[in-house]
Parts: C-alpha cells; structure tokens; sequence
C-alpha cells in the first residue's frame, strides 16, 4: 500500500536540529547530501550508512508520489472497493486458518488480534505480493530533502542508515515510493525502533513475515494496543490504528476488515 504511510506513521525520533538546507526541485541535491552526511555522521551513523546516502540519487518517482495521493479521500465504500477488501477478507481468512499458532502466538504476546494484523498485510501489500520497487534510501533521502516535510522524514532516513549499518538493509534495498519497507511497509525509522526478530533467527528483517507481523504487533503494542479490548469506531484500540495511519477512511478499513477475518 504505503502510498500515504510515510506521511501518516508517527516518527519515534526527537527532531534533530536540521543545517542542511532543503529544496523544491533536485538541482541542489548532491550538495545536501554532503551536508546532511556529515550531519548523519554526527548523529552515530556509520561509514556503511554513509556510503549508502552519498551513493543516494534524487528520486523523482518518490515526489511525483508524493504530490499525487488520491485514494484517501475516497468515500469509505468506494476506498473499500478500490482496495479489494473482500479479496483481502478472504485471503485473510484462509492465511489465519492455515497457521492458527503463528497467529494465535502473535496475539499471546502482544493483544493484537490476527484480523488486524491480517487486515493491515492486505492493505499494505497483498500479503507480500508487492513490497515496492523504489530504492528506500534514495526515497527516503529524497523526501528529507524535500522541503514539504523535511522535519518528518528526517528522523526515518537516520533510521534507515543505520540499518543499513546493522544489516537490517542495504544500500540497494527497494520499497514503496515514500521508503517504507517489507511487508507491512514501515517508514525506516519505526523499522529501526520497533523491529522484531519474529522467527527467531537472531536478526530483523522487515522482508520476512513473521518478523513483519511481529513487529507490527509490537509496534501496535506500544502505542497503546489493549489486549482483549475492541477496536471498532468508540471502542479503544481504535484510537491505536491512528497511529498506524491517519487517514480516517484507512482506520475504518482495518477495522471492519480486522472484525471480518476474526469473525
């Protein structure tokens, strides 16, 4: 999905104070990246790191995006229909049925019920049937750069090179237009933060899936997810999807489609 989620995902950073100037168009981002490389530098990222964003390019797929975000201001109905919700109903019904434990685990752990966790792995990326074709360091990179919302994705593309550094990702790595990555496509920085070894093989990697739904379990956990409690409109776990996504229309899809895979 992850058209809007780089928008919309809250940053878990604190906004570091920002030298390195930004622009409208690309004529000066060679420029910036040496600047913001020495500011990353300084921020703990490491030559791995560096190299990655000194070997960044301004992604001009990743402003067109950015510029052209429609589908959210869909009607519910029609937001429901566009993004195939009874494909991703079924579909989420039958991955449930066919591994209970892992779910069943997920929820164990965390209080995140599987029709959510399914829901989202729909939305985002039909269950891993498209993660993206953007490299996530230029994209994200490119979108720092950008003077719309610099402040924002600023703390996300430290994230990612330090990912980068750790492994978590490399230099070549592709996503979604806006740099989200793997499977339920996490902006770089709540990947950094909130990543979770899921299959138990002693490393994060967003582009496996149980170690995408954990951490998006996690990640639910953390803002706020209440085991057991609901998360319809009025009920409170729905505050929690918010933080998700905030568009309004993308909240009451998880949730009706959540209720549906349960049910």
């Amino acid at each position: 999905m992850s058209r809007f989620a780089a928008i919309t995902l809250i940053s878990t950073f604190p906004f570091a104070a920002q030298a390195a100037g930004c622009s409208d168009t690309g004529g000066k981002y060679e420029d910036w990246k040496s600047e913001m490389a020495a500011e990353a530098k300084a921020e703990g990222v490491g030559k791995r790191g560096i190299d990655a964003l000194l070997a960044t390019s301004y992604s001009k797929a990743t402003i067109g995006a950015d510029r052209n975000q429609k589908s959210f201001k869909y009607s519910l109905e029609k937001f429901l229909n566009v993004r195939g919700a009874d494909t991703i109903i079924a579909q989420g019904r039958s991955r449930k049925a066919k591994n209970p434990d892992f779910y069943a685990s997920l929820e164990a752990a965390y209080g995140v019920p599987a029709g959510v966790l399914l829901a989202i792995h729909g939305m985002e990326t039909g269950f891993g049937g498209f993660m993206g074709d953007t490299n996530v360091v230029s994209a994200i990179a490119t979108l720092t750069y950008d003077c719309r919302r610099s402040d924002f994705f600023r703390p996300h593309l430290i994230g990612a090179l330090k990912m980068v550094d750790k492994g978590m990702i490399s230099a070549k790595t592709v996503g979604a237009k806006h740099g989200e990555l793997g499977h339920t496509q996490f902006l770089p920085g709540n990947a950094y933060a909130y990543g979770v070894d899921g299959n138990g093989d002693g490393k994060v990697d967003l582009y496996n899936q149980a170690d995408a739904l954990a951490t998006t379990a996690n990640y639910l956990r953390k803002k706020g997810w209440k085991p057991g409690k609901g998360y319809q409109e009025g009920e409170p776990n729905f505050a929690v999807i918010r933080e998700w996504n905030a568009a309004k229309v993308y909240q009451q899809a998880i949730a009706i489609m959540g209720a549906k895979i349960d049910g």
